[in-house]
């Protein structure tokens, strides 16, 4: 058999439509094959063999929240902050300012250090040295023994709220101490009992007991709040990673049943990972916990499938797999600020005070933490769980939406 020569190749007309006709026939036939059954239970096991066989979706969905449950409570196992270095500038010098420097002394909040003048104590701040200082000023002594107003000044760096607070409170708690003890003095002075006069120095005594944070440690405030932005991000990220995936493959159609299936064997991966929260990562650093453990599974129930949908809805919008990463691994901080956790809601902006509804950790952190850590009824959060209902709903429609759409161009680019 004789091959044509290139004369005769270069003469031949090229059909364009029947390679049309043959790449969009080739299209269909891979789609075809790789194509799944339509059902629950089988997108549901096929969800999950992709899961596995994704070291990336797998390091995202569940070796990352693992992770971040051992290491980031770590920095916040002291709980509550302790020796914190703060100066004193004695002007006085006298058996008083001595006193109340003994007594900041042996606070266990601070950790003390005497300076010549404030010009002094203020270099140790700027080269953080020090947290604050305290100024006793020249004839405090004089001043208190002859009756007249005196008082001491305490300065501290407000860029640093958490030291902030314990200067403050370790100074007072001095000051106030010692101050106790002369106006018992000078009961006891004009004739009154001891025990009479230390009951004076306080007509209305005050005690406070906190409830849900004993410890009242930042560890145990913050991380339970923080555990369900990991579910929600590390959740989100997987699923839009793995839809993204589905896209560039093919094999992103199925039916109404078939997305159903993989919102479940995402949902209950993220479950999974939520009671290992619940039930030992808590526990492990010992918060509040397991106040209203059958109301926190049903939080989880509801929460993971509404991420989940969430998920499913990027993934399908952004159709690319590194592209949902880089889109999504930036809304953390904005998601935390938005959910009125660590700044009061009805404190933002007017449009973000609306927006925020249309992010599953609006309501779910509250939620969570008053179930888990606050011991709080269902009934109490009912609202919560029906604005979670409610958003999963709306995801789930919106994905909907999405996938007529894509089958839409689809069949339009096959159509070419």
């Amino acid at each position: 058999m004789t091959k044509p020569s290139f004369e005769q190749s270069k003469k031949a007309p090229i059909d364009s439509e029947a390679l049309k006709k043959d790449d969009a026939a080739s299209i269909a036939d891979t789609v075809a094959d790789t194509e799944i059954a339509d059902t629950f239970w089988a997108n549901f096991k096929q969800t999950l063999i992709d899961v596995f066989k994704d070291q990336g979706v797998l390091l995202m969905l569940i070796i990352a929240p693992i992770i971040y449950g051992f290491f980031y409570p770590w920095p916040y196992s002291s709980e509550v902050v302790n020796n914190v270095p703060v100066g004193i500038v004695d002007y006085d010098r006298s058996d008083l300012s001595r006193t109340i420097s003994r007594y900041a002394s042996a606070s266990p909040q601070l950790n003390t250090v005497n300076f010549v003048d404030e010009q002094q104590a203020k270099e140790a701040i700027w080269s953080d040295e020090i947290a604050g200082f305290m100024i006793i000023p020249a004839g405090l002594e004089q001043q208190v023994m002859a009756g007249k107003a005196a008082s001491v000044s305490v300065l501290g760096n407000g860029g640093y709220f958490l030291l902030n607070k314990n200067v403050q409170t370790g100074f007072l708690q001095a000051v106030s101490t010692v101050s106790a003890g002369i106006e018992v003095k000078k009961s006891v002075a004009q004739g009154a009992y001891m025990p009479t006069a230390s009951q004076n120095t306080q007509a209305v005594p005050l005690q406070i007991v906190p409830l849900y944070n004993q410890t009242e440690g930042y560890g145990a405030y913050v991380v339970p709040a923080v555990s369900i932005i990991i579910l929600q991000q590390t959740l989100l990220i997987a699923a839009a990673m793995l839809v993204g995936t589905w896209f560039e493959m093919r094999r992103h159609t199925t039916s109404i049943a078939g997305w159903l299936g993989r919102i479940a064997a995402l949902s209950m991966l993220s479950f999974v990972v939520g009671c290992f929260y619940y039930g030992w990562a808590f526990e492990l650093h010992n918060y509040p916990r397991g106040k209203n453990m059958l109301g926190s599974l049903l939080f989880l129930l509801i929460y993971c499938p509404t991420v989940a949908t969430l998920g499913c809805v990027f993934g399908l919008w952004l159709r690319q797999r590194e592209r949902s990463m880089q889109v999504l691994i930036f809304s953390s901080l904005p998601v935390f600020f938005m959910s009125g956790y660590p700044w009061p809601a009805n404190q933002l902006p007017e449009v973000l005070q609306i927006v925020r509804w249309l992010v599953p950790t609006t309501p779910a952190i509250n939620t969570s933490v008053q179930l888990n850590q606050m011991g709080a009824s269902i009934a109490q959060v009912a609202t919560g769980f029906y604005a979670l209902l409610g958003l999963w709903v709306f995801y789930f429609i919106l994905l909907l939406l999405l996938r007529r759409r894509v089958a839409q161009k689809d069949s339009a680019v096959y159509k070419i």
